[in-house]
């Protein structure tokens, strides 16, 4: 038997890692080609002109961008295997399971 929170926390990491990196991953993907290809980088603004930055500041950006999105994408995974192989719902004790099957010793639920 699966454990289902896991599964759906799993789903959710996995989901929102994907999300962000297809929102988001277009603008930290132009370091690579900036760098690569002209040698010099630039940070862009809607108001002024772009100005002249190292690339290794845009590059450890980048880095640190998908570093949090492997990060989601693998706690997901994590999430998804332990779910599937977790049996922590079968370890109930039977004193402690609820429900129309189980019978009642309360007075108040006989009537």
């Amino acid at each position: 038997m699966s454990d289902m929170r896991f599964i759906i926390i799993g789903i959710v990491l996995v989901f929102v890692g994907f999300l962000i990196l297809g929102v988001f991953g277009g603008h930290f993907q132009a370091a690579t080609i900036e760098s690569s290809e002209f040698g010099t980088c630039y940070e862009y603004f809607d108001d002024k002109p772009p100005t002249e930055i190292n690339c290794s500041f845009k590059i450890f950006d980048q880095t640190v961008f998908f570093g949090t999105i492997v990060g989601f994408i693998a706690a997901g995974i994590i999430a998804l295997i332990k779910g599937i192989r977790g049996d922590w719902d079968n370890k109930v004790n039977p004193e402690d399971m609820v429900g129309p099957n189980r019978k009642q010793t309360d007075e108040s639920d006989k009537e």
